[in-house]
């Protein structure tokens, strides 16, 4: 890259992390703004008070990103129950807009939990994410719909991320490891 190339890279990853929280502080409280309300390279979405209000975490939102074909971003770091997000200089303007469109859509589905329109505890944000499985399975016991879980936003109609996988215990697996590796025995006889 150079020095004039490194210097661009993080000029645009600024650029994009001031772009990303401006965007999204009407909707979320962004941590350690400067007094002209800008970030450095990442931008800490404070998730502690929506969970004092409605139950809902920052794991749950790092869950369902999922549905909008996101990989979550850092969770409880540098502050337990914030999101981190550093968007590089790799990221286009597009998809720094699809990602703040997934997370102004998320807010809304919070915010139904909040009004009381939707459960507290059986909502899209506490069973993402959404496999195909799940939604393609006979039963459907949810007061939201299968759309409302699988699709949450029109441009997802065109391509859909399905996560393999719905949601886990990530508590449970951290104390509870399993292996799926062969036994040690099997290599030793190799």
């Amino acid at each position: 890259m150079g020095a004039q190339g490194l210097r661009q890279a993080t000029e645009t990853a600024i650029l994009s992390t001031n772009y990303l929280a401006t965007r999204l502080a009407p909707h979320y409280p962004i941590l350690y703004t400067n007094q002209a309300g800008r970030v450095a390279h990442e931008c800490i979405l404070d998730m502690r008070p929506l969970k004092e209000q409605t139950g809902i975490s920052g794991e749950d939102i790092a869950k369902r990103l999922m549905d909008y074909g996101f990989h979550a971003p850092t969770m409880s770091f540098p502050v337990a129950g914030t999101l981190m997000v550093e968007p590089t200089e790799s990221e286009g303007l597009a998809e720094l807009d699809r990602f703040i469109d997934a997370m102004i859509s998320i807010r809304n589905e919070i915010e139904q939990v909040a009004k009381g329109e939707r459960d507290a505890n059986d909502n899209v944000l506490k069973n993402a994410p959404h496999t195909a499985h799940m939604l393609m399975a006979a039963d459907w016991h949810h007061d939201y719909s299968r759309h409302e879980a699988g699709y949450p936003v029109a441009s997802l109609l065109q391509g859909k991320y399905w996560p393999p996988v719905a949601r886990v215990d990530n508590a449970f697996g951290d104390r509870n490891l399993v292996c799926a590796c062969p036994p040690v025995s099997e290599y030793a006889q190799a």
